[in-house]
């Protein structure tokens, strides 16, 4: 982590850390990328149970931060400090607990939002722990069982299949905005997909263009295809685009 960042961090963490709820926090890989990056910001997780301050209090203990906005649930902080961008995200630990205690429950959730909160949760850089809660949570996660990833992997299966029927409705229809909203729909659970046979947690999606060929087992042709999708130039025709990702959704249904 760049020397002022970090400084930036510790002086977050020893404050947020002395909320008596505060079970663990962490940094995101966002953190520990060049300030000057484009892509950075310090981005703490905080997980927590029973309460913590509030909106107004969580203003006032930061030391009244430069452009301070939360999210309408209060979930979420930002805020500038010494001229670096802050990201605090407040998490309660019973979505964790839930998830390790019964991981089938926690299915629909991570088919309709990615599971990049689980990469998030076991690749953050651990800046306090009031317990072992966060190393038995990540334990717990790394032996799930294969079942519960073919699950996961035919779910994201039917979510590449009803995001395929609109976008073929939209390029037929020469609908601009829902061909666009349908493609990114299809883009999005070709990735999940393609992650949950692999067995591998979604990464941020600033890192998904990389760490996608990296998967071990990925469809004969498959980033070939994958670029030409991802063609914004005009040189794609929509229809075209159509029958890729019919060829792209078949061989990743075809995965075993």
């Amino acid at each position: 982590m760049d020397p002022k960042a970090d400084r930036i961090a510790k002086h977050l963490t020893a404050i947020i850390s002395s909320w008596p709820g505060v079970e663990c926090i962490l940094a995101c890989e966002a953190s520990r990328i060049d300030v000057m990056d484009p892509y950075f910001a310090l981005v703490l997780d905080v997980y927590y149970s029973g309460t913590i301050p509030g909106i107004a209090e969580r203003q006032a203990i930061l030391d009244d931060p430069g452009a301070f906005e939360t999210s309408r649930g209060g979930e979420k902080d930002r805020f500038f400090l010494d001229g670096l961008p802050i990201r605090v995200e407040y998490k309660k630990t019973k979505s964790f607990d839930q998830l390790i205690s019964k991981p089938y429950d926690m299915l629909w959730l991570l088919s309709s939002s990615g599971s990049y909160i689980i990469y998030r949760f076991l690749n953050g850089e651990k800046l306090f722990a009031r317990s072992d809660w966060l190393d038995s949570v990540k334990l717990a996660i790394n032996d799930i069982k294969p079942e519960f990833w073919e699950q996961l992997a035919e779910n994201y299966n039917f979510k590449i299949e009803h995001a395929l029927s609109d976008l073929g409705g939209a390029a037929l229809k020469e609908d601009s905005y829902f061909y666009l909203v349908s493609l990114t729909g299809f883009l999005k659970a070709c990735v999940s997909a393609l992650f949950a046979y692999n067995k591998e947690w979604e990464p941020s999606e600033r890192l998904l263009t990389e760490e996608l060929m990296k998967l071990p087992a990925l469809p004969k042709g498959f980033s070939g295809l994958w670029e030409l999708l991802l063609k914004t130039d005009g040189s794609v025709e929509p229809s075209k685009k159509y029958r890729i990702a019919q060829q792209i959704a078949a061989s990743i249904i075809k995965l075993e």
